[in-house]
């Protein structure tokens, strides 16, 4: 996949109480469940954290790096993590999504030459946390974060991007669950509980 990856887990999950990175689904970090959901084809694997030690143990597997503005949520996060990439097309995803899909991620990345960002909107839900952004969309994130707009969802009117419809995303047979994100302690209950039934 001629991509970067880049997983945001700079948040705080003051609503969970730990860190939902590392929580365990199906014995293994969640993040790690990620990184094997998606695969090792991608010219850049990066952790955007400002808690490196939290992720030692992914070290010889991705690029840790912190946030250039921490503490400004996503945006910054994929700033930073657009700045540490050497791919010109990257995938992001935030670092609570645990049926993340592969099929989804090749889709997008095909979807994208010629535009700045590729966004699902799925049942309406914009999903810009699974989604691929260009090396051009920096400046753009760095005007908005120097201006204290910190919502992602109010870059779309400055760049030129495509959404990617429900006639795309539903022959994707995992897609009802692929942007499921756990938040909560009871998000994370349903996710066991799916994992249980199989």
């Amino acid at each position: 996949m001629n991509a970067g990856l880049i997983l945001l887990s700079g948040g705080k999950s003051s609503r969970m109480g730990t860190n939902k990175a590392l929580l365990p689904v199906e014995g293994k970090a969640n993040i790690e469940r990620i990184l094997d959901s998606l695969g090792e084809d991608f010219t850049d694997r990066i952790i955007v954290t400002n808690s490196p030690e939290d992720y030692s143990l992914l070290e010889e597997k991705v690029k840790l790096i912190p946030d250039v503005y921490p503490g400004l949520g996503p945006l910054s996060g994929i700033h930073a993590g657009l700045l540490a990439s050497s791919a010109e097309y990257n995938i992001v995803v935030a670092c609570d999504m645990p049926f993340v899909s592969q099929q989804l991620a090749r889709i997008l990345v095909a979807s994208s030459p010629g535009y700045q960002a590729v966004v699902p909107r799925f049942n309406g839900m914009r999903q810009p946390l699974f989604a691929v952004y260009h090396q051009l969309m920096v400046e753009e994130i760095e005007r908005f974060l120097k201006g204290n707009d910190f919502r992602v969802n109010n870059l779309w009117d400055k760049v030129n991007m495509l959404w990617l419809e429900d006639e795309v995303l539903s022959s994707i047979p995992e897609i009802e669950r692929a942007f499921y994100n756990m938040n909560k302690p009871e998000e994370y209950k349903q996710v066991q509980e799916w994992v249980a039934k199989g």
